[in-house]
């Protein structure tokens, strides 16, 4: 009869990671084929105004940006010295901005948390600013905010 030795201590055998490098490259070309980059092109030239009650908008991803300024310099011989509107990569007039505004909606999930960020230059006058908010009402997007930097 053979004898069974207790004396040994039992000791957890060692994880096998050789597998770990593979998940690690899986997930990392999940999301690197998952995540999309939105990059606009600016076409207006803008100085953001300087605030000193400023909050971060908490989901950048439901956020439409709305540009608003005098063309940039290359534009300007074609386009005029005036204060246009970007959304996205096109100008567009106040009326376009429903249109817009509907488009991004449809792309969203929570089409409830969309909110228009307004990057409005510091020398744009108050009438065109008017003018892209009363689309806004008209359209149902309630939820604006503007852009500024923090005061010193």
């Amino acid at each position: 009869m053979s004898r069974f030795n207790k004396k040994g201590s039992r000791e957890m055998p060692e994880m096998n990671t050789s597998s770990l490098p593979d998940l690690i490259f899986t997930i990392l070309f999940f999301f690197m084929i998952v995540t999309t980059m939105r990059e606009v092109t600016l076409k207006v030239k803008f100085t953001v105004p300087a605030g000193t009650e400023l909050e971060k908008l908490e989901k950048k991803s439901a956020v439409s940006f709305v540009y608003v300024g005098p063309p940039i310099d290359q534009l300007r011989a074609t386009m005029g010295s005036g204060t246009r509107i970007q959304l996205n990569d096109k100008f567009a007039e106040p009326a376009e901005i429903m249109d817009f505004v509907a488009r991004e909606r449809s792309t969203m999930s929570d089409q409830t948390a969309q909110t228009i960020s307004l990057k409005v230059d510091q020398k744009t006058k108050m009438g065109i600013v008017t003018d892209i908010k009363q689309v806004l009402r008209k359209s149902w997007a309630l939820k604006i905010n503007y852009s500024a930097t923090r005061r010193n």
